[in-house]
């Protein structure tokens, strides 16, 4: 199951709030959520928010992904936390192309085989 952290739209006409969930990829987007990891509400003057940090983090070690809109409020909210996600990912990229070279060098280390005679040399 693919999971994403995203904002599901809620309120009234004009009067819009935002959830931040975690939800399927394939419930749309007002739909059913696993969990709600906080709220937005962008019509008062000061922006108000929440988010809960430790389960936002929790999800994303399971792999679910953030929408860019969902990263920009987490970001404006407690940019630490995206820093520490980012780290990660840039972690586990430089893990992956480390593993990419040594197989890369592993295979150019070993002496290549002798081709063997075609079949109609054979013949």
């Amino acid at each position: 199951m693919a999971l994403k952290i995203r904002l599901r739209q809620q309120g009234r006409a004009n009067r819009q709030t935002f959830r931040l969930v975690v939800t399927d990829i394939r419930n749309p987007r007002d739909g059913k959520y696993l969990e709600m990891l906080g709220w937005y509400n962008p019509n008062n003057a000061t922006n108000d928010s929440a988010v809960h940090i430790e389960r936002i983090n929790y999800w994303v070690g399971l792999g679910a992904q953030i929408t860019p809109n969902a990263q920009a409020l987490i970001a404006r909210i407690a940019p630490d936390v995206m820093k520490e996600i980012r780290s990660k990912e840039h972690m586990g990229r430089i893990k992956k192309a480390a593993k990419r070279r040594a197989g890369k060098k592993a295979a150019a280390a070993e002496p290549s085989k002798p081709k063997t005679a075609s079949r109609k040399a054979a013949k």
